[in-house]
Parts: C-alpha cells; sequence; structure tokens
C-alpha cells in the first residue's frame, strides 16, 4: 500500500507530437482503487500501463464544461448549437441534427446517461471552437491536474490510437471531479435521461445497486474493452476504483463491485491506524496546498491537435458505452 504521490509539474509541458504518441496498449486489463480521505493506494494492477479510456473521456469533457459554469461563462440554460459535424458523429448519440440546439442542463445529462458522442463535439465546438482545439485544452487541464500520462485528441472516447490514459490518472481525474466542482458531481448519480419521446438509462448499473454508489463513467470500444471509473460514499468515507480492459460489463460490473467492497473492508480494518491518520493529515495539505499552472502556451499548443488521426481499427467506432 502506498500513496499517490505525484510531483506538481514547475512549468508547461510541451504536448506530445502526433509521432511521439504512446504506443498502443497490447493488452486491456488495467485496475487501481483510492481511499480518497488519505490519498492510499489499496489496490493496483497495471495502473500505470497505457490504455485507451474510451468514454471516460468524457469525464475530462465534462470536467471542462463544469469549469465554464463555475467561471459563468455558460449557464445551465445556456442553447448550444449543434454543427454538421457533431451531427455526424458516430454512435453512442442522442441524434441532434445540424442547426438544432441543446441547452447545458440537457447536455450533461446526456453525456452521463447516453454517452452521447454528438453531444461531446457539441460541448467542445462551444468551448474549444473546434474539437481538435478543444482536445488541446483537454490535455492542457490534464497535465495541470497531475495526469501526466493521459493525452487527449477528441472530446468522446471514440478509437484514435493517440488518445491513450492510465488507471491511475482516471483516478485522478475522478478526484479532481469529486474536489473541484462538488457542486455539479451530483449529476452523475442521475440514472436516467429523458430525450424527445426517448428515454434513457445511465450505464453505470452500479448506481442503486451498490452502497454508496453515487457515480461516475462507464466507457466501451472494441479496442479499450470494457471501463468503469466509479466512486461509492459510506460512513464519511469515500473510495474511487478504476477498472479498464473488462471481457464484458457484466465481469466488469461485478469486478469493480468487489474491488469496492474489500477496500471498505480494508478501511474498516485499519480506520484508528496511525500511519493511516497520517496519510489522511498529508493528503488534506497536499490537496489544500493548489496547483499553479501557466495556460498561456496554449494557443501554439493547439496546431499539435488539428492533423486527423486514424482510427484504431475498423468496427471501433461504434462506442456503445454498456
Amino acid at each position: 500500500m502506498r500513496p499517490i504521490t505525484k510531483g506538481v509539474l514547475a512549468a508547461v509541458l510541451l504536448f506530445l507530437a502526433p509521432g511521439l504518441a504512446s504506443a498502443a496498449p497490447a493488452s486491456k486489463y488495467a485496475s487501481i482503487v483510492i481511499d480518497q480521505e488519505s490519498g492510499e493506494v489499496l489496490h493496483s494492477r497495471n495502473a500505470d500501463a497505457a490504455r485507451y479510456p474510451a468514454s471516460l473521456t468524457k469525464v475530462m469533457t465534462l470536467y471542462l464544461l463544469f469549469d465554464e459554469l463555475k467561471a459563468g461563462r455558460l449557464k445551465l440554460d445556456t442553447k448550444l448549437p449543434v454543427s454538421r459535424r457533431a451531427a455526424a458523429q458516430p454512435p453512442s448519440r442522442l441524434g441532434l441534427k445540424a442547426g438544432q440546439t441543446i441547452t447545458v442542463r440537457s447536455a450533461i445529462s446526456a453525456l452521463i446517461t447516453k454517452s452521447a458522442n454528438d453531444v461531446a463535439v457539441v460541448v467542445a465546438d462551444k468551448i474549444g471552437g473546434n474539437e481538435s482545439r478543444f482536445a488541446a485544452l483537454m490535455t492542457v487541464k490534464a497535465r495541470s491536474l497531475g495526469l501526466s500520462n493521459t493525452t487527449f485528441y477528441n472530446a468522446s472516447g471514440l478509437p484514435d490510437a493517440r488518445q491513450v490514459s492510465t488507471a491511475r490518472d482516471m483516478a485522478e481525474l475522478a478526484e479532481a471531479m469529486l474536489r473541484d466542482h462538488a457542486d455539479y458531481y451530483h449529476h452523475f448519480s442521475q440514472k436516467s435521461f429523458r430525450w424527445g419521446s426517448a428515454t434513457y438509462k445511465n450505464h453505470n448499473k452500479l448506481l442503486g445497486d451498490v452502497e454508496g454508489v453515487d457515480g461516475i463513467k462507464t466507457g466501451y470500444t472494441r479496442a479499450s474493452g470494457f471501463n468503469l471509473m466509479a466512486s461509492a460514499k459510506r460512513d464519511g468515507r469515500r473510495v474511487i476504483a478504476i477498472m479498464m480492459g473488462g471481457k464484458t460489463s457484466k465481469a466488469r460490473n461485478g469486478h469493480v463491485t468487489a474491488l469496492l467492497e474489500a477496500a471498505f473492508d480494508n478501511i474498516d480494518q485499519r480506520k484508528n491506524d496511525p500511519a493511516r491518520l497520517r496519510m489522511i493529515a498529508a493528503n488534506q495539505t497536499r490537496l489544500q496546498s493548489g496547483i499553479v499552472f501557466d495556460l498561456d502556451a496554449i494557443e501554439s499548443d493547439h496546431r499539435a491537435f488539428e492533423t486527423g488521426a486514424p482510427l484504431i481499427g475498423q468496427g471501433d467506432t461504434e462506442s456503445s458505452n454498456r
């Protein structure tokens, strides 16, 4: 067992150029479980190995959208225009038409429940001007949060061989969402969303089924396997569990449930352990220190993201987050 320790970057890092992007992962499975209060890693397997995030990507898309809400640049009832490119995104999608609009409130719900790729591009267009620029913003934010092994090239998680992350980075992203956007985190517990005549159920089946689970996101492509970022809170203690590369949604859900149960058992057994209490104190100091990051160089960094990228493989475009 060991606490998460990631040094704060001292200066703006240059983004990975397309030719330097991480190699495609040879295998798929990776997992990590973290005690949020202490920052302690309770379980880890392949946690720093490159993996495809699939629609766990949309957690970062939502993080940046919540940034805009928090800053007052957008409101929940702001109408977002749908571009032709957004409307043409492959499944999973809401079925938006070019020229339509969707409110920020509905966009949040559609991203969380339906995991709609068309909505992800709508959000990217609004905040970044276009998806490639938004992807640059996503990677800048990833670096500022300490996600040093994550690079984004799209807002949805649709297959791109350059778009990789790690289980540890995804856990850090979940922690950041809980810490920085607590006022909006409740959206991740939404079990269904109605759009037009259709009702879409949340793909996170642990909601309402596993004690304390209140978010956060599923993901799937053929290349990634079945991914899940989950968070649960019991008796004031919160655990974050990440699994990537499951063979089926059922197996993924069962495995993450087992990881959460084992984690809470471990915390219960050690709740008064002096070493754990010291970790809690140290982690609180780390979280309160904040991170300073220079975003002035972002315009030049955008250019590295404006070239197209091949999809990973035939059929992988159907990102249905089961």
